[in-house]
Formats: C-alpha cells, structure tokens, sequence
C-alpha cells in the first residue's frame, strides 16, 4: 500500500510541477507503477505473501472470538 500512495503522490507532484519533481522524467514513474504492477500479481503470489496476510487476518479474527467466548463464560 505505501508503494501506491508513493506512486499517486509522485504523480501528482509532476502534473504540478512541484519543486524538483517538475524535472522527474514521466517513465520513472511509469516504471515505478510497472514494477508495483509485476509484485502485487506475480512476486507476492509466488511467495505465498497473499495467503499469509490472509492467515494472520482470520487467526486474529478466531482469537478475538475464542477471548468474547471466555469474557462471557466468566460472567455466568
């Protein structure tokens, strides 16, 4: 997410002529979105990052289930 951010304020800094980045060449740019392209659909697949991130949301989900479970057990 940071790389997206970087690259929609590194766009929008050229279009504006904003300081140095009036001279930034636009396919630095563009190769900047290419490579985030080329991560967020092959690299981060082919590491298992994708399904990891998606393992550790559904683990916090079953702990934060199991501690209300417990908190409610504790009262009765």
């Amino acid at each position: 997410m940071p790389l997206i951010l970087l690259i929609a304020a590194l766009c929008a800094l050229r279009f504006f002529e904003v300081w140095r980045f009036a001279d930034l060449p636009w396919w630095s740019i563009v190769a900047l979105m290419v490579f985030a392209f080329v991560w967020f659909e092959f690299i981060e697949k082919a590491l298992g990052l994708d399904k990891k991130k998606e393992h550790n949301v559904l683990h916090h989900h079953r702990q934060t289930r199991v501690k209300q479970a417990f908190a409610k057990r504790r009262k009765t």
